[in-house]
């Protein structure tokens, strides 16, 4: 695979420091820029991040004296050097859409972690396994920005990607409704237990916008493209309820769902044993082999004994059973840091970069 020079664009954040511990040595993708606010400007990544560093393991010694960039000011100097840029900014919604669509009009694909651009209905929005289709719709979208490479993709809502991976490739039963509720990481929040002492022994019901997100993404993710945009799903009735709990990594959803064919649970069971997805067919570097792992054990899955499966990448499964008001319930989990965050975005580039996109 050609090599790609890449840019992390608001990497001082949580979800930016991630993206850096995945881009360590990547295969693939090697990191040429860090870019942050312009408080950060002209500081080592060290000096900019200081005694933030909030992941586990230590800065990558390959980017602690790479000189932040301005990420806004800066764009020219920026997209001079990479050849597509991952982008994890913590800014107003509008301010997001209008700086993403800046680094596309300067021919630099940007691979977001971002919401801003979510909605729009030529803006892919990828969980590589399940939508990988969706990457049609950059051609209609280059032409809306006037652009020959540079374009926009996005990855979804981390609370998402813990339920709508188990239920997609039980679509074909026709799923009717689905309630699912959520019980996210503080890490979600780009906290930890140190910087939100508040949250240990709590928990908070109330995500702001989480809900709406919850309910409105997977129905892209769904969706059809028709004549470059996508369509979003119309059948599938969603409804959830977000709450913050205090785990420091890992979303939790526990899930209801009626379908207009109700199949086995011995059915059900095979086919999260058997799906899997072009990342899985193509061996990207970051695909978990098995995508979908099914437990026995009444009281699996655990955040804590199950978040890092197949490197984070995985989702877990549990408890299926037939309920009194739905067909059935389970209970999913993934790491919201890593497949629902940076390492979506990171897997997204894979397959983008291997069907050709940043060429």
């Amino acid at each position: 695979m050609k090599q790609y020079n890449v840019g992390i664009i608001g990497a001082t954040g949580m979800v930016g420091q991630r993206f850096a511990i995945l881009l360590e040595n990547h295969p693939w993708f090697n990191v040429k820029v860090l870019a942050a606010s312009p408080r950060s400007k002209g500081k080592t990544y060290a000096e900019a991040v200081g005694n933030r560093w909030a992941m586990d393991v230590p800065m990558p010694e390959s980017m602690k004296n790479l000189v932040i960039y301005d990420a806004t000011a800066d764009i020219k100097e920026i997209t001079s050097q990479v050849d597509f840029v991952f982008c994890a900014v913590d800014m107003k919604k509008d301010e997001i859409k209008a700086l993403e669509e800046a680094y596309a009009k300067a021919e630099c694909p940007v691979i977001s972690n971002n919401s801003a651009n979510r909605g729009v209905d030529d803006v892919p929005m990828m969980v590589p396994e399940i939508n990988p289709d969706h990457a049609a719709v950059i051609e209609t979208q280059k032409k809306r920005l006037g652009t020959k490479r540079g374009f926009i993709a996005v990855k979804s809502n981390c609370s998402i990607q813990s339920y709508v991976p188990a239920l997609t490739p039980l679509r074909k039963f026709g799923i009717k409704k689905v309630l699912a509720c959520t019980y996210q990481a503080i890490s979600g929040a780009g906290k930890t237990f140190e910087t939100w002492p508040e949250m240990v022994d709590n928990l908070i019901p109330f995500i702001g916008g989480e809900e709406e997100k919850s309910e409105k993404e997977p129905l892209k993710v769904w969706g059809k493209v028709v004549d470059g945009k996508i369509v979003n799903e119309s059948e599938i009735s969603i409804t959830t309820q977000c709450l913050r709990v205090p785990v420091s990594n890992g979303h939790t959803a526990a899930v209801f769902v009626t379908f207009e064919n109700k199949p086995s649970i011995e059915e059900i069971k095979k086919i999260w044993a058997e799906f899997k997805g072009e990342p899985q067919e193509l061996e990207l570097p970051l695909a978990p082999k098995q995508f979908l792992n099914y437990f026995e054990e009444e009281n699996r899955p655990q955040a804590k004994l199950d978040r890092d499966m197949e490197n984070g990448m995985a989702v877990s499964i549990g408890r299926l059973r037939e309920d009194s008001q739905y067909d059935y319930k389970f209970v999913c989990l993934s790491h919201n840091t890593l497949r629902g965050a940076a390492g979506g975005g990171v897997l997204m580039a894979e397959l983008l970069a291997a069907k050709g996109y940043f060429d």
